[in-house]
């Protein structure tokens, strides 16, 4: 088992990768919310995995195929799917349903705690100092964000079952992160990116589907708003949220491990509080610089070794 708290350095292309799925993801957030009402959200993520599957086909068919490494190794992907593809999307949607931006992004913070915290238990990985104090800054900056640069205003939130449904996605994520660096896939898949995201998606496309199955059981009044806005979502989280964002977030995990990539996920809601600065047309805010200074040295506090 490697050390995986001695990251290698951040390269500007390391950065890159990393800073793209929180750019993709806080659309995503947005976007979540606005078709709220258009779709039931475990089916929207069943769309997502649908089309984005789709889009790949082309460049991953063979993946597929019979003779294909993937199905000696399916237990491998099933669990990535189940935790990736399905739990974390599903319960990210279904959160966005039912409570608030704020909230989610709240409970969403808690990525680099969950990331040491599964690293520790489960896969023997020592907790520095330095990356205790860089979680800590990391997710002060997510504070600053959501109160607008004054703490008190957070004590009023108010806390909903939404709010256990991002959780539950935030440690699913967290253990798929941790499940990538893990080095126990066939060279054919490893080495081909579109064959490592289509083998997920294979099987990710069942657990997506059985869950939306549940949810047309179970829920009242379940229905789709077909038109413009939502075939929009549609392709945009089919295109960024699945297949970019995935794509490099993989690629970032392999490079300096889930400990460091953790903290990159806390970018989002401040990339989310910029994109809506600029929406409105208003002007950035001195808490969105403070906000980047902390979560960005969050980042570079717990990916130094000495």
């Amino acid at each position: 088992m490697t050390d995986l708290h001695k990251a290698p350095l951040l390269t500007p292309a390391t950065i890159g990768l990393l800073l793209l799925p929180p750019l993709v993801w806080a659309g995503n957030a947005v976007l979540g919310h606005v078709v709220a009402n258009m779709v039931p959200p475990i089916t929207l993520n069943f769309f997502r995995w649908v089309l984005a599957s789709l889009l790949l086909l082309p460049w991953a068919w063979r993946v597929l195929l019979p003779s294909s490494a993937l199905w000696a190794h399916w237990q491998r992907y099933a669990v990535l799917s189940l935790l990736g593809v399905g739990c974390y999307n599903s319960f990210q949607y279904l959160a966005l349903h039912t409570s608030t931006p704020i909230n989610v992004t709240l409970v969403g913070s808690s990525v680099p705690v969950f990331m040491l915290a599964i690293g520790a238990v489960w896969f023997k990985q020592r907790i520095t100092r330095r990356q205790v104090v860089g979680a800590l800054m990391s997710i002060a900056g997510v504070l600053c964000v959501l109160g607008r640069g004054e703490f008190h205003s957070l004590l009023q939130v108010q806390w909903v079952i939404g709010d256990v449904y991002i959780l539950i996605a935030v440690m699913c994520w967290a253990s798929y992160s941790w499940l990538l660096s893990m080095p126990k896939d066939p060279p054919e898949i490893r080495s081909n990116w579109a064959y490592f995201l289509m083998a997920q998606m294979v099987f990710g496309l069942m657990w997506s589907g059985l869950f939306t199955a549940l949810e047309w059981r179970f829920s009242e009044n379940p229905h789709i708003e077909w038109g413009l806005p939502l075939a929009a979502a549609l392709l945009y989280v089919a295109l960024g949220p699945a297949l970019l964002a995935y794509r490099s977030w993989g690629l970032g995990i392999q490079r300096v491990g889930p400990n460091i990539a953790g903290f990159f996920a806390n970018l989002t809601p401040l990339f989310a509080a910029v994109m809506s600065t600029v929406l409105l047309g208003d002007a950035p805010h001195l808490y969105h610089a403070v906000a980047f200074v902390l979560i960005a040295g969050g980042i570079v506090v717990s990916s130094r070794s000495h």
